[in-house]
């Protein structure tokens, strides 16, 4: 009786000790299968379908109201591709692009909208066709009278008004000059989601060309700025700004003195 008890103890204890070792290279097996997995969100760019631009343009106007102007149009643009595209861009939290509102946490720099658009651009595009579509679309923004899309239920009238910089400081005091309106008005805030809008809205419109192989520079670098950097640019004798696209050198440096050429 004793040797039976010792035998089936010992039974159960191996037996025990084989159900744990199958358990422990299950789990090696299939921890070592996940690490081998490939990543998820595939390497950029993103594919891309041509989008309504009109319809960018509205889901970012909507969007302005619950995060601003960059967190407007990235969604506009993102949005509308995860709506037509599906994965990946429905693993993307656009919501991350709040932080651009206001030229970036409200400093006033770089304009949101053009923050948002310039991101949504990189999801889809090579960073040297991506270039080429930003270079446009800032060029655009400064010259170009804005806001110039008129969203379907707006909150007030928007009259528009040129910037000629890429900086929210500078295109929302323009504005407020032309207008008459304060900075922090209501009708301001309105003013940003037109603008934000309209920003969305020629993104894709550019994007579209893009994809249709019809892109085309139709705001070239104006001329005071590319005769400034003659001196001033790459190779010039006196290479000493960061060069800047499309602002007028002008527009701050209003006062070169009598001896400068």
């Amino acid at each position: 009786m004793r040797a039976n008890k010792a035998t089936r103890r010992e039974f159960l204890v191996g037996l025990g000790g084989a159900a744990l070792g199958i358990s422990l290279s299950g789990v090696t097996g299939l921890l070592t299968a996940h690490s081998q997995e490939k990543p998820s969100v595939p390497e950029l760019p993103w594919p891309y379908v041509k989008l309504d631009p009109v319809a960018a343009a509205e889901r970012a106007y909507e969007a302005y109201y619950k995060g601003g102007c960059m967190f407007g149009v990235f969604e506009g643009i993102v949005g509308e591709l995860r709506a037509k595209v599906g994965a990946p861009f429905t693993a993307l939290p656009t919501q991350f692009a709040i932080y651009g509102k206001a030229g970036v946490a409200g400093w006033g720099t770089l304009c949101g909208a053009l923050n948002g658009a310039a991101a949504a651009i990189y999801l889809v595009t090579s960073p040297a066709d991506g270039d080429r579509i930003i270079d446009e679309i800032y060029s655009w923004y400064c010259q170009r009278s804005l806001p110039d899309y008129k969203p379907k239920s707006p909150k007030f009238p928007i009259a528009p008004s040129v910037s000629g910089s890429p900086l929210c400081h500078v295109s929302v005091t323009r504005w407020c000059e032309a207008t008459g309106f304060k900075a922090l008005s209501p009708e301001r805030s309105e003013r940003c989601a037109w603008l934000t809008a309209s920003v969305a809205k020629y993104t894709v419109e550019q994007l579209n060309k893009y994809f249709d192989k019809a892109f085309a520079v139709a705001h070239p670098i104006p001329k005071d700025v590319t005769s400034c950097l003659a001196c001033h640019g790459k190779g010039g004798v006196k290479e000493n700004v960061h060069m800047s696209k499309a602002v007028s050198c002008t527009q701050c440096h209003f006062s070169l003195g009598t001896k400068h050429p």
